[in-house]
């Protein structure tokens, strides 16, 4: 028996994520692409839903991003869904100190959604969020919108 103990290299991955609807509700689709940040290797996942809004394709997104992961990763979430980015970084915290409400007393929107998404960041290490705008040539970006575009008009 040995006491040695392996451990394994921190995995740092970049997530690029993006939803898509075509109307609002309509049908949608979601995309990310998985970059690990050491080996360049790359990882797509996808999906749509035939009636939904484009803030749940974006939610979709993140989600199934981080899950498509093992868990312990360093993370960095590259979107252009502030919805997605702020809601979780600026207004997540509030909304559960208030039960889930908004700042006008309103139930907040999608909260299965949200708190897939919560699940989903706490079985990593770190995950960093990074805002890009969108349609302006961000390469990854780019690249995203066009596979959750493509996933909406096969909905």
């Amino acid at each position: 028996m040995s006491d040695e103990t392996t451990t394994e290299e921190p995995r740092h991955i970049t997530i690029a994520f993006d939803g898509a609807c075509l109307g609002n509700p309509g049908p949608g689709g979601y995309g990310a692409i998985l970059i690990n940040d050491r080996t360049g290797s790359e990882k797509i996942v996808k999906g749509r839903d035939a009636a939904t809004t484009n803030n749940k394709m974006e939610l979709s997104a993140a989600i199934a991003g981080l899950n498509a992961l093992r868990p312990g990763a360093f993370v960095n979430m590259l979107g252009d869904s502030q919805y997605v980015i702020k809601g979780f970084t600026e207004w997540l915290p509030n909304w559960k100190l208030r039960g889930w409400k908004a700042a006008g007393g309103k139930p907040v929107a999608n909260v299965e959604f949200w708190r897939l998404l919560e699940m989903a960041v706490a079985r990593h290490e770190s995950v960093m969020w990074t805002w890009v705008k969108g349609h302006a040539g961000h390469e990854l970006n780019e690249r995203v919108d066009g596979i959750a575009s493509g996933e909406a008009a096969r909905a």
